[in-house]
């Protein structure tokens, strides 16, 4: 595995429970600003049963950018994180959003 990689899932894990992230943060958290779509990317290709809490990270909006089955996944996610999600994926991240450590 690659440093960006390793950088990017080292930020990811250190969200904690029941808080969010945004690509873009994590991206600059990791030393990487401007990379939010790679860590998009490196989300969307977890290995199944990954303990990454990839659920966490949503857009710079505040929503989730996936569809479908894989937006109400992680809803699903979070609401059992206890993070307040509408339908459509919409999280406060004036609430729920996660500072890092930068």
């Amino acid at each position: 595995m690659d440093d960006f990689s390793n950088q990017i899932y080292s930020q990811v894990y250190q969200i904690p429970f029941g808080h969010v992230s945004t690509y873009g943060e994590i991206a600059k958290f990791a030393g990487y600003p401007g990379y939010a779509r790679h860590v998009g990317r490196l989300m969307a290709t977890l290995p199944e049963g990954s303990k990454i809490p990839w659920h966490r990270v949503i857009n710079s909006q505040g929503r989730i950018s996936l569809k479908g089955d894989s937006l109400l996944r992680q809803i699903a996610a979070l609401r059992a994180e206890n993070v307040a999600v509408s339908d459509i994926g919409q999280v406060s991240l004036r609430y729920y959003r996660w500072q890092g450590h930068s």
